[in-house]
């Protein structure tokens, strides 16, 4: 099988020397298989997207010489395919219209015992999961601002059970409760990360997912969604973070670290990944 491996950065920022260490693994994995590396740009966020930030980027790895296979893959381009895919879950009963506001959620997860625990915090206490046909089709109607979800509990009984591999930690059986009823779509950004990742890995035919550690969690998520699609289920590779001398994550906010910045400062590629 061909290794075809993926870097998919979101142009809100510009790169900083975890991206250059992300980004490196990725396309040695790819090299070094005679396979075929990726970029993919994840501008889903529309309003803090930048197309000079998204110039940047290109401009960084073509410094570092980490040349990709193929044209760059847009996200705010492929919201059909995005679409497809939540009419497939549709159809099948698995998303719901939640109308909820962050401050009615707030509520309802502050209350004591109300709510478990997931990765992000709080999971959602599933208020609209059990509203009436008609009220939903009604509220729906006038135009009530809303999101979709997905009903995680009965997307685990269509699933089944499930797993995934990672070349560190073995084979991992899937949680799909992990992050209860996760937000797919919404009226200003018409499909989220779990989703649009799941379904760009799987168009781009990836075989091999590189990403740091910190996204091992959502790969539960994404397990369950390839179930429900029907779509094969690529190797994970988690590798660790990048931190700073205080055992902080780097960030985009850090400029001192950021690769335009050390290329200024007079950094080669070769001192960039020396000091990686």
């Amino acid at each position: 099988m061909t290794v075809v491996t993926r870097f998919a950065p979101s142009p809100t920022g510009e790169l900083h020397l975890g991206h250059a260490y992300s980004a490196r693994i990725a396309w040695q994995r790819a090299r070094e298989a005679g396979g075929r590396f990726l970029l993919r740009i994840e501008d889903i966020d529309i309003r803090r997207s930048r197309r000079e930030f998204e110039a940047a980027i290109l401009e960084d790895l073509r410094w570092l010489g980490l040349d990709w296979d193929g044209e760059v893959r847009r996200q705010s381009e492929h919201f059909a395919d995005y679409g497809r895919a939540l009419d497939a879950l549709d159809a099948s009963g698995l998303i719901y219209p939640c109308f909820c506001t962050r401050a009615d959620i707030a509520a309802a997860t502050d209350a004591p015992h109300a709510s478990l625990q997931g990765p992000d915090g709080p999971l959602y206490p599933g208020t609209c999961r059990h509203l009436p046909r008609e009220e939903r089709r009604s509220r729906l109607a006038v135009g009530e601002e809303h999101c979709l979800r997905l009903d995680a509990a009965k997307a685990a009984g269509e699933a089944g059970p499930y797993h995934f591999l990672d070349e560190a930690r073995g084979r991992i059986e899937g949680q799909p409760m992990l992050f209860g009823d996760v937000v797919l779509a919404r009226k200003d950004t018409p499909t989220s990360y779990h989703l649009a990742v799941t379904v760009d890995d799987h168009l781009q035919g990836v075989t091999l997912v590189t990403r740091g550690e910190d996204l091992l969690p959502s790969t539960h998520v994404h397990g369950l969604l390839q179930r429900l699609l029907g779509y094969e289920t690529p190797r994970y590779a988690h590798h660790r973070l990048m931190t700073d001398a205080q055992g902080r994550r780097f960030a985009k906010r850090d400029r001192s670290l950021t690769l335009r910045a050390l290329r200024e400062s007079g950094k080669t590629p070769g001192d960039i990944f020396s000091l990686l």
